[in-house]
């Protein structure tokens, strides 16, 4: 069974429908007790880091989530979730984050040329850092397949933790994993057929 985090912090309706659409067994639940005996966790989230972290910190889900992480559970933080993964956040401050990938999360406007609109809303490809294994969350799909983004903040410091990348007139991190711990800053539930292959190769896990 996996278990969606449910700690208030965003719609995750499509979510839901399309783990629901690859047969998988979920439960959407902020129950501590389901948490644990589920096999792996989604952390969703959309909106701003800090008031995230909050509800995370409020509700003790984020104490959790890293007990979870650190038994070996396989963990998927999915775009602002993967963004709470990192160490910190510099978004309107500095922020912690629950340091599961090491790294930061900035601002994309210091870094993509001027002409390409922040936030990135859209497909966009990704690319798979060269000389490494494939990871096998992307088991499923190709060098190049398209993806849905909306983001305008990205993960840095964090080379050894890249999966996939995305051209956005400068090369930003896609996806990230560091042992049993996976990030996507896409949307795997709004990218179709590929993204429903990156959702089952986790449940394979």
């Amino acid at each position: 069974m996996i278990a969606i985090i449910d700690y208030g912090v965003g719609n995750i309706f499509s979510l839901v429908h399309s783990f629901r659409r690859i047969g998988a067994d979920i439960t959407l639940t902020g129950d501590r007790k389901e948490i644990e005996a589920a096999d792996k966790i989604i952390l969703p989230g959309v909106g701003a880091f800090a008031d995230a972290a909050q509800k995370l910190k409020d509700t003790g889900l984020g104490s959790l989530v890293k007990e979870q992480a650190a038994e070996g559970k396989p963990l998927l933080g999915i775009c602002l979730g993967m963004q709470m993964l990192f160490e910190r956040s510099m978004e309107y401050g500095e922020h912690q984050g629950l340091g599961l990938i090491e790294g930061s999360v900035v601002s994309m406007e210091p870094v993509v040329p001027e002409g390409y609109k922040v936030p990135q809303i859209g497909w966009n490809a990704l690319h798979f850092p060269k000389g490494r294994p494939k990871s096998e969350i992307f088991k499923n799909i190709g060098e190049g397949d398209y993806v849905y983004f909306v983001h305008s903040y990205y993960g840095t410091d964090c080379d050894s933790s890249v999966i996939a990348t995305t051209d956005y007139g400068a090369e930003l991190t896609a996806a990230v994993q560091k042992d049993n711990v996976y990030g996507l800053q896409f949307h795997p539930e709004k990218s179709g057929d590929v993204g429903l292959d990156i959702l089952r190769a986790f449940c394979e896990m």
